[in-house]
């Protein structure tokens, strides 16, 4: 794929969302790290449905301790893998107090060093919080990325590398929601609806889908 298609597709996917964001709800960094950290093998609609209830009793690292992990994983358990996050929860905050004065720090190399942090939730929070041109490579942008050509990589940090490569800076900040938005609602891994794509035309996915039988 050449660099006018890829500013196409880029050019495409800001005209139908100008503004992406995570769908993840927060109000804090702090808040944004702990539902990236539990957004891991489950859906943000299912952490959105247990923050609601979590960050009103407790949304700071303070507040996280103070609580302690077993009412934490009772909050959570609704969430896939909840006992290891309500561990790395607590674990995560206290680290962020003792090292950092309670805040979540805008530094990549401290933030993978928090417990159940890796680099796709870093990127995360490095880009939404703190507005650094991250990309976060997650099934749905890897899927995106090597299906349309867009960035072909054989694992997520190829993919991550040649998105880093290729995206024009102007859309760099952005790309990882267009990408994981797309990939959720429209490039799908079953069955992607290319009838309804709005980089259709520029993507390089053959066959193309027809939309099903009415």
């Amino acid at each position: 794929m050449n660099a006018t298609k890829r500013r196409a597709i880029f050019e495409a996917l800001q005209s139908l969302n100008p503004h992406p964001t995570t769908e993840l709800e927060y109000t804090t960094p702090f808040e944004l790290l702990i539902a990236v950290m539990f957004s891991a093998q489950a859906t943000d609609v299912g952490v959105n449905k247990a923050t609601r209830k979590l960050f009103p009793v407790a949304n700071t690292p303070q507040a996280f301790l103070d609580l302690g992990e077993a009412r934490l994983a009772e909050y959570i358990k609704t969430i896939g893998l909840y006992r290891t996050k309500a561990k790395n929860a607590i674990a995560t905050c206290r680290l962020l107090l003792e090292q950092h004065g309670g805040a979540v720090p805008a530094e990549r190399a401290a933030l993978e060093a928090l417990p159940g942090v890796g680099r796709k939730t870093a990127n995360v929070v490095l880009n939404t919080a703190f507005g650094q041109p991250t990309i976060a490579v997650d099934t749905h942008i890897f899927r995106v990325a090597n299906r349309t050509g867009l960035a072909p990589g054989k694992d997520v940090r190829a993919v991550e590398t040649a998105l880093e490569k290729f995206t024009p800076p102007e859309f760099r900040h952005d790309a990882h929601h267009w990408l994981i938005l797309h990939g959720r609602y429209v490039c799908k891994a079953r069955r992607p609806e290319c009838w309804h794509c709005v980089i259709e035309p520029l993507c390089e996915y053959r066959p193309k889908t027809p939309p099903p039988e009415l």
